[in-house]
């Protein structure tokens, strides 16, 4: 399909299945792109790769591997990869951390962050994502006030892709609800304060009444790493 089929795709199906379930969304994915459909994980939990596994067993779930994630990130893809019907691919940045250091000075992350998550995510997802038409995300219109738009089947303009959002009308009750039905691994920060998982750096616990991303990027502008516009 052209990027222009592709798109008309993608904006049908927002309006025809903003009130179907998740797995409806992503069977209706499935059926559409078949291996050119991938998952994307942050390993915050695997609820979508888990839902997408079921639509398309040994799905492609992508990971970033940033070099500045938690230990327990890494281990809960390590976990996903081991128990899972679905395929993990780990994409890396193009500089190593101290390669980085060494061209732009040590703690990019505190000086310019926004051009450290270019360097290690954005661009690598544009590298990985060049073999599929579409991706899925696991963003939900109530994690902040940046995502309450959310559509459960859009369009990526500047990836020109269809972008398929399938919890995008969950709360954070729905996916717990999931989570314990259904036994789906999660990472074990969200037990110890973390309410978005993250960079290192860039992460800390939230308190009482903070939205969800309130505790990435803490005293700064910024909100978003720029995976999502």
């Amino acid at each position: 399909m052209t990027a222009t089929d592709l798109r008309a795709l993608a904006e049908r199906a927002g309006r025809e299945l903003e009130e179907a379930t998740a797995p409806e969304i992503l069977r209706w994915a499935a059926e559409s792109f078949g291996e050119r459909f991938c998952v994307t994980s942050s390993m915050e939990d695997a609820v979508v790769a888990h839902l997408a596994s079921r639509a398309l067993p040994g799905v492609d779930v992508v990971f970033l591997d940033t070099g500045y994630h938690f230990p327990e990130t890494i281990g809960t893809r390590d976990a996903v990869a081991a128990v899972m019907d679905v395929n993990v691919i780990t994409l890396t940045p193009r500089a190593t951390v101290a390669e980085q250091d060494a061209a732009h000075g040590p703690r990019l992350h505190d000086r310019d962050p926004d051009l450290c998550c270019a360097l290690r995510k954005v661009e690598p997802l544009e590298r990985g994502l060049a073999a599929y038409d579409a991706w899925a995300t696991g963003l939900r219109r109530d994690e902040s006030p940046t995502r309450a738009g959310t559509p459960v089947v859009g369009w990526d303009e500047r990836r020109r892709k269809v972008k398929v959002s399938p919890i995008a009308r969950w709360t954070q009750e729905d996916v717990d609800a999931y989570v314990a039905e259904h036994g789906v691994l999660t990472n074990p920060l969200l037990m110890d304060g973390y309410a978005s998982v993250g960079c290192a750096p860039c992460t800390r616990r939230v308190a009482e009444g903070e939205d969800a991303r309130a505790g990435r990027w803490a005293g700064l502008a910024k909100t978003e790493c720029g995976l999502h516009g």
